[in-house]
């Protein structure tokens, strides 16, 4: 891992290193194949962020299950600006399926609420939702966080499909921002 990144104005140090992200999601997609096996979920993927967590767990889920995008947005720089503005909308029918939202990171919840809301007017059957980093000392919302790979405290991270302003999503490592 790298000493130190920098990424536009700020340095960020290491935090998580990739061999310790994989084994965590190996571990989650071992309990979702468990329990999910005979539901044939969507995995309902949350873009930018997700991308590089949803790769690396569905190639370790081993049941029949479909695939699908979001794109939503609430992050400006390094706050949450306390909204989401839906950006690419559902298009699949979702009426009684069973979903699992993939999320980077479970922050304030707003985007998580914003989804909830989005699936329930579709009336689907269950809503599961999975996140490789869930920051509960943050999280404002009563919706239920089923899996997760690492609880963080409320500090601001990068790498691993997350970003700074656009930049970073590529590091296969997480980095802390140095304060």
């Amino acid at each position: 891992m790298t000493a130190l990144v920098t990424i536009k104005d700020k340095q960020f140090k290491p935090y998580l290193d990739e061999h310790e992200i994989l084994q965590k999601i190996k571990i989650m997609a071992d309990k979702i194949n468990e329990t999910l096996k005979d539901e044939k979920p969507l995995f309902l993927v949350v873009l930018n962020g997700s991308f590089m967590f949803a790769a690396s767990l569905l190639k370790e889920i081993n049941f029949p299950c479909e695939i699908s995008f979001v794109k939503l947005a609430s992050y400006e720089g390094t706050k949450s600006t306390g909204s989401v503005n839906e950006l690419i909308g559902l298009s699949d029918e979702l009426s009684g399926r069973n979903i699992v939202i993939l999320e980077d990171i479970v922050d304030t919840g707003e985007t998580l609420l914003k989804i909830h809301q989005l699936l329930t007017n579709k009336q689907v059957n269950s809503i599961k939702v999975a996140t490789l980093l869930f920051k509960p000392d943050s999280y404002k919302k009563n919706i239920p966080v089923d899996y997760t790979c690492f609880k963080i405290p409320n500090d601001f991270v990068v790498g691993y499909g997350l970003d700074y302003d656009g930049f970073g999503r590529n590091l296969k490592d997480i980095y802390v921002l140095n304060s």
